[in-house]
């Protein structure tokens, strides 16, 4: 069977190729080994978002039950129904995905796709070959798999990614979770809040490692008054296992001493690499590079008639991004005029307690790139509405470039910080300046007041500071 264009993979970049690519007319198939949604909706984005739903809410009655006449000294957690409703809300998510394909005419193939050459792939279902499609144009969307360390043994039980966290029967009651990275520090804050004694260690000198160093001091210090004990400059150097009390014991080089550290599990936080093993790009003759499948601005490999989007290139793992990729390389291929991503300006969020939201340069990226920088900041301690919402906790961080008033980053910790940032986005898609902003009236009470004071701030004009 042949068709207009076929996609590999069912993520936020192939199924929202895919849609596009039927919205445009063409004959679209889109090829999955497991289930619709890919990575972010079936064990990433979607999954995690619940649980820390659930972790936010039994926190908020602890801290706040008694002012609601709440009495939480009794409070019991069914940790497999804080499993059951993520599977619940995954699985209507997936439902709506699959309404899409069907809504669009896109045809669904479920296997595990081989590329072959002249745009053809072979679809496999249980190590047999069930027959070969073609298209005009064959697009890449594997998405990305967890990064396990070498160095020591991945049984899937005792050291587990986030594949397995999610389908844990039971909480661990102590759990050393290796990088402080998005997925890392999500899964510390909803371990901690569901009980559990949870240890982070980093390699790097800073939790939360390409953040803007204020941010990381923050966070450090409110992981420190949670109990969430942290290790920086740190690194593993053996893990063993005690069949006796079924412990795993990590020996750990910190930047003072060696330690010796007992949990239940461990888990790997260290990223992510390309899904393109075993696809076959080296038969087509596909050019990667790193690891990562090598294309052009317009998404083409080396290959006439191969594509590639998301997690498998080069740009950031991230699903808005890969769903951005997807549809500029559709309207590419029908020669239609899109923007081109910038890169520069893809928020970047991590959703724990304290939420994190960043854009753009850091402090530190910002002078090493040469720019004369004012730099502003606003605690949310000094917002009405924060104060009235109880949860003062964070700040808001702005930098511009003192020349010519461009804004060169944002970084955020706090509250809803992952939604106060599309403003920031946009407002510097449209390079907006200062002055503009400035000039631009928020709502009061309200959270988006932090930005417009943390900019006043840079040019000493805060009001409420």
């Amino acid at each position: 069977m042949h068709f207009d264009v076929i996609i590999l993979g069912s993520g936020p970049g192939g199924y929202v190729a895919s849609i596009r690519a039927a919205q445009l007319g063409m004959k679209t198939a889109i090829v999955e080994k497991e289930s619709m949604g890919g990575v972010c909706l079936n064990w990433g984005c979607i999954p995690t978002k619940s649980l820390l739903n659930s972790a936010k809410f039994l926190q908020s009655i602890k801290k706040n039950g008694e002012l609601f006449g709440i009495n939480n000294e009794n409070l019991e957690i069914d940790y497999s129904k804080v499993l059951s409703k993520s599977i619940k809300i995954v699985d209507q998510i997936k439902k709506g995905v699959l309404f899409l394909m069907k809504k669009n005419g896109i045809h669904v193939v479920y296997g595990n796709a081989k590329l072959k050459k002249r745009k053809k792939i072979e679809i496999i279902q249980k190590e047999k070959s069930i027959g070969e499609y073609s298209a005009s144009h064959i697009i890449i969307a594997t998405g990305a798999i967890p990064k396990i360390d070498t160095k020591f043994q991945y049984d899937g039980k005792k050291i587990i990614t986030y594949r397995e966290a999610l389908l844990l029967s039971s909480l661990p009651k102590r759990i050393i979770i290796v990088g402080s990275g998005s997925i890392g520090l999500e899964f510390a804050y909803f371990y901690h809040s569901m009980g559990a004694k949870v240890t982070i260690i980093e390699i790097c000198s800073k939790l939360f490692p390409n953040g803007d160093d204020d941010l990381s001091d923050y966070l450090k210090s409110s992981f420190d008054r949670m109990g969430i004990e942290n290790y920086v400059s740190s690194n593993i150097n053996k893990i063993t296992y005690n069949h006796k009390s079924h412990e795993v014991i990590v020996d750990v080089k910190t930047s003072l001493k060696n330690i010796v550290l007992k949990a239940d599990t461990i888990l790997y936080a260290i990223g992510v690499v390309p899904n393109i093993q075993c696809i076959g790009l080296k038969e087509v003759g596909i050019q990667t590079e790193k690891g990562f499948i090598v294309v052009d601005e317009n998404y083409r490999t080396n290959i006439d008639g191969y594509y590639a989007i998301g997690d498998v290139i080069p740009t950031p793992s991230l699903a808005h991004v890969a769903s951005h990729e997807a549809i500029n390389c559709i309207e590419k291929i029908k020669a239609l005029s899109c923007q081109e991503i910038d890169y520069n300006n893809v928020p970047k969020c991590v959703y724990s307690l304290p939420e994190i939201a960043s854009v753009g340069y850091t402090e530190k990226e910002s002078k090493e790139k040469g720019f004369q920088i004012k730099v502003g900041k606003f605690p949310f301690s000094a917002l009405g509405r924060a104060i009235s919402d109880e949860n003062t906790g964070g700040f808001v961080k702005v930098i511009f470039d003192d020349k010519y008033d461009e804004w060169l980053g944002c970084h955020m910790i706090g509250n809803h910080v992952t939604d106060l940032i599309s403003e920031v986005v946009v407002a510097r898609k449209l390079e907006a300046t200062s002055y503009e902003i400035l000039g631009s009236i928020h709502p009061h009470p309200s959270l988006s007041e932090s930005i417009i004071e943390s900019i006043a701030d840079a040019y000493d004009k805060a009001i409420h500071l």
